[in-house]
């Protein structure tokens, strides 16, 4: 088994300590003094996929049992241990995304990549899935909303894939970390199910890094059927075998629903105000984006006079001190991804920045 080196967190270890970030992917930290931080003992989370309690009221989110449900040290991990439970001779995977969705399944078999169509502000062609799908696949991954983009895939176009998928007898794995700061209080993004609703064949995972501001938790989960919780338990029996006894405590809290609704309220409105900086900066430059319609992150076409987006992001690093992410990381070398979760005033600084090497160099 052998595993592509992930682009972007290279890219993060080489640059992040000495300069300035518009590149994370996710919310700024909470302050820890929100929440009380200590736990029973530190000793494992017995049972060891979790506190019943808290699996049952995040299944309640899927319409599903606390046995349907397994918490993971983040989604990351929640990924992994469903790949490594269910990815058989081949996988479909909707690009471009975060890279480890297609990177893992490509460590242990064939994928096939269906491309979101840039030129219709990254729309998913479900019918594209369907011709891509074999006999032998064993899964559909879709990350919804979309990351490096923002852009949100409508619940028709969700039930298609999950039906397309469900069809051929393959399971439909969607990573939904951005769901959170989709729920708009106007309702102008329109949310499908998420995907361990849909059916027998949708698993789903999510996470308290990105919406919530907990990254350093590193506390997710996933959902789906009892057969597929069960398979991805026993990978986890062989990674980290329970959740952190202090992650689960704050996400116990972070979950209830007053807390909850208070901590989306205060990102999605930072995420807001930040992201109409963001729009008048490539307004400014004239600067083709992807119009996230939500998250924090901002997929941009590189300025002309650069080649490409990994030489774009090192001459900024040079010259400006600011980490942006190359899109070359999601296979879109014509493209950088900023990310506009910060604080404003940081954000701000880093825009300026970036507005001097602009004008510097025409």
């Amino acid at each position: 088994m052998e595993i592509e080196p992930f682009a972007l967190e290279r890219w993060f270890a080489t640059h992040e300590a000495d300069n300035l970030m518009l590149a994370e992917s996710g919310i700024r930290p909470l302050d820890p003094t929100r929440f009380d931080l200590v736990p029973d003992d530190f000793g494992y989370v017995i049972p060891t996929g979790g506190d019943p309690d808290l699996r049952g009221r995040i299944g309640d989110r899927y319409d599903r049992a606390a046995d349907e449900v397994l918490l993971t040290c983040g989604t990351q991990e929640a990924n992994f241990v469903t790949f490594a439970a269910l990815m058989g001779e081949h996988a479909v995977v909707v690009t471009p995304t975060y890279q480890s969705l297609h990177a893992l399944p490509e460590a242990f078999g064939e994928v096939t990549r269906v491309e979101l169509d840039a030129a219709d502000d990254w729309r998913l062609d479900p019918d594209a899935v369907a011709e891509a799908i074999r006999p032998d696949t064993a899964l559909v991954v879709l990350n919804n909303p979309n990351n490096p983009t923002g852009r949100v895939h409508g619940p028709d176009t969700v039930r298609a894939v999950y039906d397309h998928a469900a069809d051929a007898g393959a399971y439909l794995l969607c990573d939904e970390v951005y769901r959170p700061f989709a729920g708009t209080e106007d309702g102008a993004v329109e949310l499908p199910p998420p995907a361990a609703s849909l059916g027998p064949y949708g698993v789903s995972t999510c996470g308290l890094s990105k919406g919530y501001g907990l990254a350093g938790l590193r506390f997710g989960w996933l959902a789906g059927p009892p057969e597929v919780v069960e398979a991805a338990a026993q990978w986890k029996d062989y990674t980290t075998i329970s959740p952190p006894a202090v992650s689960q405590r704050v996400a116990e809290q972070a979950l209830e629903p007053e807390t909850e609704a208070e901590i989306l309220a205060e990102n999605r409105e930072l995420a807001a105000r930040n992201r109409e900086l963001v729009e008048a900066f490539v307004d400014r430059h004239g600067l083709g984006w992807s119009d996230p319609e939500t998250g924090v992150n901002a997929f941009i076409e590189v300025p002309d006079g650069f080649f490409g987006g990994q030489s774009f992001c090192e001459r900024v690093v040079e010259e400006a001190g600011v980490v942006l992410a190359p899109g070359d990381a999601f296979d879109q070398p014509d493209h950088f991804r900023l990310g506009f979760g910060d604080e404003t005033a940081h954000l701000e600084e880093g825009l300026e920045r970036l507005d001097g090497l602009l004008e510097r160099h025409g």
